[in-house]
Formats: C-alpha cells, sequence, structure tokens
C-alpha cells in the first residue's frame, strides 16, 4: 500500500532532529542516509542507523493509507524545519517518490524501497532496569573529551569502559575514558538496584554511542537500560535506540590511579588557574599544546614559549609544602579538564618531576583525570 499521512510539524521536526546525527555520516551504502518511515497504528515509526548506532521513535499521526518508505533524511529535516505550515502531508506515489504538502508549498522528494533498509535489532524485553535520566547525562559529561578519537591505533580507546559496583549497600555505575595520554574516570551512587544489569567482562561502549545516549538522555526524566553481550539498549515509552558495544580490553585503568601518592597535594584555585591556563595556551606552538609548570612554596609559575611570536607567563597562588617541582604538560589536557570540573578549589597530587598529575576535588564527588606528563 503507498503511505499517506498527516504529521504534526512541530512533533516531526523534533522527531528528524534526533536522528541527523546518526544518518548524517558518510558510508558504503546509501540507504543509510535515509530514514525508515513506517505506520504503526495510528502511529508513525521513524527510524535510522549507522549499523553502529539505531534509534527508532514513535510519534503520532493522522494516517489515511498505511505503508512504509525511506527518505533522505537531510532533505526531509530541511523541508520540514522551513515549511510555514503546522502540518505536514506526505503522500507516496510511484517508484518510492512522494508529494510532500506542507500549506501552499508541495515539494516531489525520491526514496528507496524499505526492502534495503537494515533490519532494527532484535533485543529482551524482560532485562530493562530504570535510571533517573539525568545520570548518564552527568556522568557522560566529565568523561567525553578524553575518549579518543576514531584514528587512534587502539581501537579500545575510541570506547568508553562502563562497570557497576556494589559498596557498602549501595549501587553504583561508573565509566571510564582514556586517549592514552590522560584517563577520566566518573562514577556516581544510583537508587536503582544494579544487580540486574548483566555486564560483559569488558563492556565497551564506542564513542558515537556515548554521543547519541548523552543527546538521549539530556531531555528526558528517566530511562531504561539494558545490556546484551553484543548491545546497549535504552528506551523510553516512545523511543528505543540500540548501541552496538565493541570488544576487547580496556588499560588497567586502577593500576595507573594506584601509582599516584595521594600525599604530595597542591591546592589551587580552579577558576582562577583555567583562565591562567587559557592566556598561556595562547603562546604554545606545536599540536601537543606544552606548557612548563614551576611548583614551589605557595606559588606556581606557567609559562610557554612560541619560537615564531614570543613567550608568556603566569603566576598563580597555591598552596603547597612539598619539594619544588619544575613539569611539562599538554596545556589543553588540563583545561578540558577544569572546564568540566564545578568546584572552587581543585587538589593536584604528583609524585615527581616526571609523575602524572591526578585533578580531584571533594565537591567533584566520584570524578578523577590523570594527565600525563611531557618532556621539556
Amino acid at each position: 500500500m503507498a503511505l499517506n499521512c498527516n504529521i504534526s510539524k512541530h512533533i516531526f521536526l523534533e522527531g528528524l532532529n534526533a536522528l541527523q546525527n546518526i544518518t548524517n555520516k558518510r558510508g558504503t551504502l546509501a540507504i543509510l542516509s535515509n530514514i525508515l518511515i513506517e505506520t504503526d497504528g495510528d502511529t508513525i515509526l521513524l527510524t535510522a542507523t549507522d549499523l553502529e548506532v539505531g534509534l527508532k521513535i514513535k510519534i503520532p499521526a493522522e494516517i489515511k493509507e498505511a505503508g512504509s518508505l525511506t527518505l533522505p533524511s537531510k532533505k526531509i529535516f530541511e523541508i520540514v524545519r522551513e515549511s510555514g505550515s503546522s502540518t505536514i502531508n506526505i503522500e507516496e506515489t510511484e517508484n518510492s517518490w512522494v508529494i510532500i504538502h506542507a500549506g501552499l508549498s508541495t515539494y516531489n522528494l525520491a526514496g528507496m524501497p524499505d526492502d534495503e533498509f537494515p533490519q532494527f535489532p532484535q533485543f529482551n524485553d524482560d532485562t530493562f532496569v530504570s535510571f533517573n535520566a539525568h545520570v548518564f547525562t552527568d556522568i557522560i559529561e566529565k568523561i567525553i573529551y578524553s575518549i579518543a578519537n576514531e584514528q587512534e591505533n587502539n581501537y579500545v580507546l575510541t570506547s568508553v569502559l562502563f562497570e557497576k559496583e556494589k559498596r557498602d549497600n549501595r549501587s553504583y555505575i561508573r565509566m571510564i575514558s582514556s586517549d592514552g595520554h590522560r584517563l577520566s574516570v566518573m562514577e556516581k551512587d544510583v537508587a536503582t538496584d544494579v544487580d540486574n544489569l548483566i555486564l560483559n567482562e569488558m563492556t565497551l561502549i564506542p564513542k558515537k554511542g556515548i554521543q547519541e545516549l548523552k543527546k538521549f538522555c539530556e531531555n528526558r526524566d528517566s530511562v531504561q537500560i539494558s545490556f546484551e553481550e553484543k548491545q546497549l539498549i535504552v528506551k523510553d515509552e516512545n523511543s528505543v535506540m540500540v548501541i552496538r558495544l565493541k570488544q576487547g580490553e580496556f588499560p588497567p585503568y586502577r593500576a595507573i590511579i594506584d601509582a599516584i601518592q595521594l600525599q604530595n597535594k597542591i591546592k589551587i584555585d580552579r577558576l582562577p588557574f583555567l583562565e591562567s591556563l587559557k592566556r598561556i595556551n595562547l603562546f604554545t606552538e606545536d599540536i601537543f599544546h606544552t606548557i612548563q609548570l614551576e611548583i614551589s612554596d605557595e606559588k606556581m609559575i606557567l609559562s610557554s614559549q612560541n619560537a615564531d611570536i614570543g613567550n608568556a607567563k603566569d603566576e598563580q597562588t597555591i598552596i603547597y609544602d612539598g619539594k619544588p617541582l619544575l613539569l611539562g604538560f599538554n596545556c589543553r589536557f588540563f583545561i578540558e579538564t577544569l572546564q568540566v570540573m564545578e568546584s572552587e578549589t581543585v587538589d593536584a597530587y604528583i609524585n615527581s618531576n616526571n609523575s602524572p598529575c591526578l585533578l580531584k576535588s571533594d565537591f567533584d564527588e566520584g570524578f578523577l583525570s590523570i594527565i600525563m606528563p611531557m618532556q621539556l
């Protein structure tokens, strides 16, 4: 049968917008840049996939004739976004073409048959655990910046390690990310019993999946989560997202944390330190954003130099009574870490001139970051 339906512009646009990050990706299969539109009773199902992340959204509609087909995701989104009408009519004609009526505007748009569209993954409905959605947005915001880019040779580092733990009769979930030069860990105490979450020995969520999970949770109060051997499923009453998990061995992050002694502490005012780093970063001259930190009693001197344009120096007041330190670090790594923290002061732990720096605070509960040093 030929699809024919009326959809509210506002509701349709909201659904299409949620799918854009998934479909707007260069791939080998042309059909993956399309969304699947199919009728289901008195609703429309919108589905997108890039074979790593799949998202299905149910929206209300007036169904004149049942049917299904696929349309170019970006183009249908642009048409609906620019429409001056409050209602969008989609009417299928021949060979998967559609006529779109939007007020006084009419569009003819070429689609593709739905039989070429990948099947949406199946999953078990009996294993879901309900969480407050902010739990995931809070955790992801603290670790997403240190996930390795897709070009990273060690593909495991392009994923986030997901863990659960019961401790003192409380349930925690934890995410860990690393790009090989820094490590971020964030855990939260959750009201939900995590015993029903079935994880692999190593549960690795790819970067694209983490980005889409964050987006999914941002405008929701609660979500239901389930892990299966090869996929993570997150849903609410109108949407379901399936994220394909990665396989591999994440680095032994606990050993890295344990190697840093928590005695040699430097207490720093976070915002003045962050502003100082941004100024000093103006004169770093390479992709590594190398800066020098000279630390002594109550004082930290930050400096950078660029052979072509000059140099910069800045001074910060700190609380420190240990031995003098002369350190090299990537300035951008400090900036990105301090930007996700919320405390007024930050505790930095550094064993020696060639040691990593561990950052944490009492206010940013459950979070810590480790930044590896650089040779000066």
